[in-house]
C-alpha cells in the first residue's frame, strides 16, 4: 500500500540546486574538508551545486552572505556548516534564525538523537537547524566532517528532492 509520503517522494525532483556556505574565521576554500565533501557527495548524486564559499563568524557577514546568494543563485537548498556550537564566536544560528519563515524542528530532534549515538552526551553541544528562507530549503550544520555526512547522508540527502518540492509549492 503506497502512503503520501510515497507519492510525494515520488513526484520529487530527482537532482536540485545547492549552495554551500562554510562559516570559518580559520579556514578557507582550500581547508574547508567539510564543504569540499558536501559539494563532492552532492555533485555524485546528481545536484547541482551553484556556489560554495567561505564566511567569517560575523552575524552580519553570514547574513550578507546569505541574501546574496539568496538573490543571485537561488538554491532550493542551502547548506550553512560551521558556527553551529556554544563558543562566543559561533553564531550563525543568531545570524540565521531570524531570516525564517518556518523552522523545521523535527531536524534539529532528529539530528540531535543521531549525534548521540554516534558521540555520546557531546551532542548537546551542538545547536543544528533548518528552516526555509524564502523558497529555499537551509540547514545550519556542525563544521565538523563526521556531523556533516552523518546528517547529509542520513537525513537531508534521503528527503532533499521532497523537501525541495514542498519548499517551491
Amino acid at each position: 500500500m503506497s502512503t503520501s509520503t510515497d507519492m510525494h517522494r515520488k513526484e520529487a525532483p530527482k537532482t536540485v540546486s545547492i549552495a554551500i556556505i562554510t562559516v570559518s574565521t580559520s579556514r578557507g576554500l582550500r581547508q574547508d574538508k567539510s564543504g569540499e565533501w558536501i559539494s563532492s557527495a552532492a555533485t555524485l548524486r546528481g545536484h547541482t551545486v551553484l556556489t560554495r564559499e567561505v564566511v567569517p563568524d560575523n552575524r552580519q557577514r553570514i547574513q550578507d552572505a546569505i541574501h546574496a546568494v539568496a538573490t543571485k543563485d537561488k538554491p532550493q537548498i542551502l547548506i550553512v556548516t560551521g558556527g553551529t556550537g556554544i563558543g562566543s564566536t559561533d553564531v550563525t544560528i543568531e545570524a540565521i534564525r531570524p531570516l525564517f519563515s518556518k523552522e523545521l524542528t523535527a531536524f534539529s530532534c532528529l539530528f540531535a538523537q543521531l549525534s548521540y549515538h554516534e558521540i555520546g552526551s557531546a551532542a548537546l553541544l551542538s545547536r543544528a537547524t533548518a528552516g526555509l528562507i524564502e523558497d529555499t530549503v537551509t540547514f545550519c550544520l556542525p563544521g565538523s566532517l563526521h556531523a556533516c555526512k552523518l546528517a547529509l547522508e542520513t537525513l537531508i540527502f534521503p528527503e532533499i528532492g521532497h523537501l525541495a518540492r514542498h519548499a517551491g509549492q
